[in-house]
């Protein structure tokens, strides 16, 4: 690092993310990070997290995501995203925040951009990843949650499920339903995909071949018999299923089972706690309890399938190195494209 990369830290808004996002191919990163960590080539901290209520009575949250992933060419950074449950309806973003990339010789931070963006993409490219390891077409798809998290899965699911015909949204503020549909007909329709509304959680998950709840509740709702039997439920907001549909799945993968099993808040971290659920090298205990079959960075190392003889619970809790290396490859193009300002420090 220069003595002149020293006194400025490079700053990239939201609009130059997206621009920088357009260059990039998300769903190679996150593929590249599950295999790093597979292979034991990362760093993932437990995160750190604040709780509080606000004064209007909503919860609210700050996560604190660092990273770093080895190599020659080192990548270390961390993400601040923070949330409150009232900003919706405010009309702002529910979830904001900021992500650092740190110098690995010096630790001085280097860059800082918009976390947001960033934090949904890469969300969604593990999510990519994940439903790229069935073998079977995937005809019926569920979004549950119609925020920015189904804008960045919309985007990059469709062009890899193979056969799918049907997305089913819902939302429990009808209109937001509505203004994702307004969003997304169109280029669902172009590519043969019929867009519809469910006014039910259970009438939108029914008949789906692949499930992907994107909410904000703390209580699960999901019910084993709501899917398929061979589903695959992709578990982003890591809270809507009951635990009988983790208990009776057939296959359950996560993206770090560290990360998962010292969580008290999530369902599969409270699991871990009351003896229902257990790791690869962890012995059984007593009663009935789901092992973890393994991690997605696992079965693309193995190039193995996911297991479709049953339903398939992939349960990925957000390693904070998909953000750090997505960052670096937004500041890499962002640099190329002239993007961004230099803030004096």
């Amino acid at each position: 690092m220069s003595p002149q990369a020293r006194s400025e830290l490079f700053y990239l808004p939201r609009a130059d993310v997206a621009r920088a996002l357009s260059h990039i191919d998300p769903v190679a990163v996150a593929t590249d990070v599950l295999k790093a960590h597979a292979r034991g080539e990362t760093d993932v901290p437990d995160e750190g997290y604040l709780g509080w209520t606000t004064p209007q009575g909503h919860s609210a949250r700050s996560l604190n995501m660092p990273g770093l992933i080895r190599g020659l060419e080192p990548v270390a950074g961390t993400k601040i995203i923070n949330a409150s449950l009232g900003n919706t309806a405010r009309g702002v973003p529910r979830a904001d925040g900021l992500t650092f990339l740190f110098d690995p010789e010096t630790a001085h931070p280097y860059a800082m951009m918009d976390a947001a963006l960033i934090s949904a993409t890469r969300t969604a490219a593990v999510s990519a990843v994940a439903v790229g390891l069935r073998t079977r077409p995937a005809h019926r798809l569920a979004f549950l949650g119609c925020g920015a998290q189904a804008d960045a899965h919309f985007g990059l699911l469709l062009p890899r499920l193979a056969g799918l015909t049907e997305l089913t949204v819902y939302d429990r503020d009808p209109a937001g339903a509505d203004a994702f549909l307004a969003r997304h007909r169109t280029t669902a329709e172009a590519a043969g995909v019929r867009l519809t509304v469910a006014g039910a959680a259970e009438d939108a998950v029914r008949g789906s071949d692949v499930v992907v709840p994107l909410t904000t509740v703390t209580e699960g709702y999901i019910r084993s018999d709501w899917l398929l039997p061979t589903a695959t439920v992709v578990h982003v907001s890591l809270d809507d299923l009951v635990a009988e549909v983790v208990l009776g799945a057939a296959q359950v993968v996560v993206d770090d089972w560290q990360l998962v099993r010292t969580d008290p808040r999530r369902l599969l971290g409270r699991m871990y706690r009351e003896g229902l659920l257990y790791g690869q090298d962890e012995p059984a205990p007593p009663g009935p309890a789901k092992q973890v079959d393994g991690t997605l960075g696992e079965l693309l190392l193995k190039q193995e399938p996911l297991d479709e003889s049953g339903l398939t619970v992939v349960n990925p809790f957000g390693m904070s190195v998909q953000d750090v290396a997505l960052a670096h490859r937004v500041f890499t193009a962002a640099t190329e494209l002239g993007l961004g300002s230099r803030l004096p420090r």
